[in-house]
């Protein structure tokens, strides 16, 4: 068959294309600066295990927003009794409700409309007017208020939007490079600040509202005693102090100006200078001049900075923070004064840190195990197909090139299970040629010409690897969905490597062996390894031990599964949560001291795990009872325990993962291979009979309880990254089986006559070196990953060859059998249904 003009002509276009957009990755700084301009894409950004640096998650408290709105309702709807001769007290807040009480239908009539007033429409697409932010009823003289779903949801958007541009603020005065902050989700943030070890100045920063206020000090109520009403009781944030302020605020920190971190000129301590806006500083001067000799507080988050006594009229407006700062909390304190307060509390759920060190060991070990696991391949296809071989291998390095290229469009984050999907999309490439190539032989040997072998085998060719790419796409699509962070990465790797393989497989290696064919003017194509033939092995009936088989598979899986009871999975702290920090030492580091000091913070049960010669320790601590602020405090107990057992400690990676985070990602890990599963069995019901999509999922159950035990056995963690390996088994599994299983539907239609489990035993010996040529191939790409390829990437790379295995052995021995197995039963059940209808013939049975 031609290739059409045109075809050639975009197929070309988009490889150019392709090729431009990876060149950014390969230019120096200076060189992007000067030609950056010209190409179409940017450099791929590295991810923090890349390159180090910092990752937050954080949430909007929507409980304080419900709150802070309430309290608002409240005081409006007080000052609307006043007004109207009615008592505040007959407003009360009744949970999520606000409550007024009124004597008469009188009152009501004169309060209802002015309460109704506080509503506030809500925003609306399209025409028409909004809904109300509150909804307003009655019921005899009471009047409830509450807020509408509408009006929370606006609310809450409202405030994670004015919280990005407050935080934009915040990380931009402390001086941090090239940092990533977005929206996720209805009410999150993500913060990446590439290079920030020491999150701790970023908590600060990022978690504290900074709302301000001044207040007056009773110097007539006992701090330690309880407080009247119209007082309240503050803790210092500087020291052990208690301070009776005034509820009444005397001004808003919105009044202020500016602020400036500074040293005092007499004591040279830190301070912070600041300064109000007109209004503020004409309330400045009228409090300081009433108030001469008396205490002042400074009240920010609810603690109290400092409580200076006022000596004399303050008439300029200005004034200064002093308290037992050090200079860099002064500058995180100055900076969040001018940054303005945040609308709600924010609250770190998710923490992890990378230090730069770790991150150029990573690329350096990505960038080496990528090149060893692409080595590999193309040394395998070299030998397996000689000078066709080359062919395919232009292939996989153009597969390369435009999936880097590609991701670079895209704006993708490149991480290293990101590395890892490249590798193992290389891998799994390698399948189409190697299928191509078979049937290509196989045509050949059926007596076709070259041109005729070409165009019928990759025709032959075409539905299988369409079908087999589609069934590991479904598993990829929904691990990015439910996936998270380098997780997602890995996905929209090995998305994007499936995609440009059919492409590459289909259109340019067809392209190529065309015109080989032509330029050597071949009457035949033979394809021989250089060796010479390739060898095959010897026709075998599988099927006759097909019992042995389905017992051992069996008794494998049995095993694994009283495996994952006892002693079970070691979970990650993806899934459990906790807190979790690697550090080095130039030195060995002794356990033994480390440990009594991890276990004298008393924060549960501790793990430690030494490695690289003695110098490093993974510490391990279990989730800490409370909210996810107490997980963020006991890691800052971990550190300083660390830093005091081991004096030149450098910490290379932290994480912290509290309840709320833990639980979603379980939860969506394991739905995403659910949905997987019944998608794949969706899309081979389509494609195939039920019976071939009940066999595929009973085989694959069977392969990843195998997978599971395996985990369990050698105890690796259990962690997102285990989901992304179960996921790749799952569509790796099937996609071997979908090769079996159309060999079995070419030849049902072949040889309409031939008993099935003859034409099972058929079809698997004519491709069961396909199958060990996959495996081999990709089991090549991830060896390099499972050795050298650092803990982030070995709980997915040693499960993955151990899962190749089983992948292969259960599309030869077990896939066939079951599917043999379903196939008698749905006989023997139609002849049963046959035989008791009503005037059958019992002969016709």
């Amino acid at each position: 068959m031609k290739t059409s003009k045109w075809a050639l002509i975009v197929s070309t276009l988009l490889i150019l294309f392709g090729m431009l957009a990876a060149v950014p990755n390969v230019l120096t700084p200076e060189q992007q600066a000067k030609y950056g301009r010209y190409l179409p894409a940017n450099p791929v950004t590295l991810g923090l295990d890349l390159k180090g640096g910092s990752h937050l998650v954080l949430e909007v408290d929507s409980a304080a927003l419900r709150k802070a709105r309430m309290d608002a309702l409240l005081n409006d709807t007080r000052a609307i009794l006043r007004t109207a001769g009615e008592r505040a007290s007959a407003a009360r807040l009744n949970g999520t409700t606000l409550t007024v009480t009124l004597p008469d239908q009188a009152a009501l009539d004169k309060v209802l409309p002015e309460v109704r007033k506080l509503a506030t429409p809500t925003s609306t697409l399209g025409f028409g007017t909004g809904s109300s932010d509150i909804d307003v009823a009655t019921s005899g003289q009471v009047i409830n208020v509450t807020l509408t779903e509408a009006g929370i949801n606006e609310r809450m958007s409202a405030a994670v939007e004015q919280s990005l541009e407050i935080i934009r603020r915040r990380v931009d005065q402390v001086g941090v490079a090239e940092p990533l902050i977005q929206r996720v989700g209805g009410d999150r943030i993500l913060v990446q600040l590439p290079g920030l070890q020491d999150p701790t100045r970023l908590r600060q920063l990022l978690g504290s509202t900074a709302q301000m206020s001044f207040h007056m000090v009773d110097q007539t109520v006992d701090p330690n005693g309880v407080a009247p009403r119209g007082v309240m009781i503050l803790p210092g944030a500087n020291d052990n102090n208690k301070y009776a302020v005034e509820e009444r605020v005397a001004i808003s920190g919105d009044r202020l100006a500016d602020a400036k971190a500074g040293f005092d000129q007499r004591t040279s301590e830190p301070i912070v200078s600041f300064s109000f806006d007109s209004t503020g500083a004409r309330q400045f001067a009228e409090i300081t001049q009433a108030n001469v000799g008396k205490p002042f507080a400074i009240v920010l988050d609810g603690k109290v900075l400092t409580a200076p006594v006022i000596r004399e009229p303050i008439i300029g407006g200005q004034g200064q923070i002093s308290g037992n700062f050090n200079p860099q909390e002064a500058t995180v304190l100055s900076a969040l004064l001018r940054s303005g307060a945040l609308p709600a509390p924010l609250t770190i759920i998710e923490e992890r840190t990378v230090g730069p060190n770790l991150g150029s060991d990573s690329i350096r070990m990505g960038l080496y195990t990528g090149l060893a696991g692409l080595a590999a391949v193309v040394v395998m296809m070299q030998v397996l197909y000689g000078s066709w071989g080359l062919i395919a291998n232009l292939g996989l390095v153009l597969h390369t090139i435009l999936t880097i290229g590609l991701l670079g469009i895209l704006g993708s984050t490149l991480t290293l299970p990101g590395i890892a999907g490249i590798i193992l999309g290389i891998g799994m490439a390698v399948d189409a040629n190697i299928l191509i190539n078979a049937r290509i032989r196989e045509e050949t040997a059926g007596g076709a010409g070259a041109m005729k072998a070409l165009d019928v085998g990759f025709n032959k060719a075409y539905a299988t690897i369409v079908d087999g790419n589609m069934t590991t796409m479904v598993g990829m699509i929904l691990l990015f969905m439910f996936g998270s962070g380098p997780v997602r990465g890995f996905a929209i790797t090995m998305i994007i490597g499936l995609a440009i393989s059919m492409f590459t497989s289909i259109t340019f290696v067809r392209f190529l062996m065309r015109e080989a064919v032509i330029w050597r003017k071949m009457k035949k194509i033979e394809i021989h390894s250089i060796f010479g033939k390739t060898w095959s092995i010897p026709t075998f009936s599988f099927m006759r031990g097909r019992y042995i088989a389905i017992a051992m598979s069996a008794f494998i899986s049995t095993s694994s599964i009283i495996l994952f009871f006892t002693p079970g999975l070691n979970y990650g702290i993806d899934f459990v949560g906790g807190i979790q920090v690697e550090a080095t030492s130039k030195t060995p580091i002794d356990l033994g001291p480390l440990r009594s000091k991890m276990e004298g913070l008393n924060l549960g049960e501790v793990a430690l795990q030494e490695f690289g010669q003695g110098t490093s320790v993974l510490v391990r601590v279990q989730r800490q009872p409370g909210g996810e602020e107490v997980q963020t405090a006991a890691l800052q107990k971990i550190r300083d325990g660390v830093a005091e057992v081991i004096p030149d400690a450098s910490f290379e990676r932290t994480e912290v993962v509290g309840p709320t985070v833990s639980t979603e990602l379980a939860r969506s890990g394991f739905l995403a291979v659910g949905l997987g599963m019944v998608a794949i069995l969706i899309y081979i019901w389509w494609r195939f009979e039920w019976h071939f999509a009940v066999g595929a999922i009973a085989t694959l159950i069977l392969d990843i309880t195998k997978m599971i035990g395996f985990f369990a056995l050698f105890q690796i963690d259990f962690n997102l990254t285990a989901i992304a390996a179960v996921l790749t088994l799952i569509g790796y599994s099937v996609n071997d089986k979908v090769v079996v299983y159309d060999r079995m539907r070419e030849n049902m239609r072949k040889y309409k006559t031939m008993p099935f489990s003859d034409l099972i035993d058929l079809s698997i010996n004519q491709v069961v070196m396909r199958c060990i040529f996959t495996s081999v191939a990709v089991a090549a790409s991830l060896l390099p990953m499972a050795i050298w390829g650092g803990d982030t990437v070995k709980p997915f790379a040693w499960p993955m060859l151990f899962g190749v295995i089983v992948a292969t052995t259960s599309s030869i021995y077990i896939g066939g059998p079951i599917l043999l197995f379903l196939n008698r039963y749905w006989k023997d059940r139609s002849a049963t249904r046959t035989a008791g209808t009503p005037g059958t013939p019992a002969a016709e049975a």
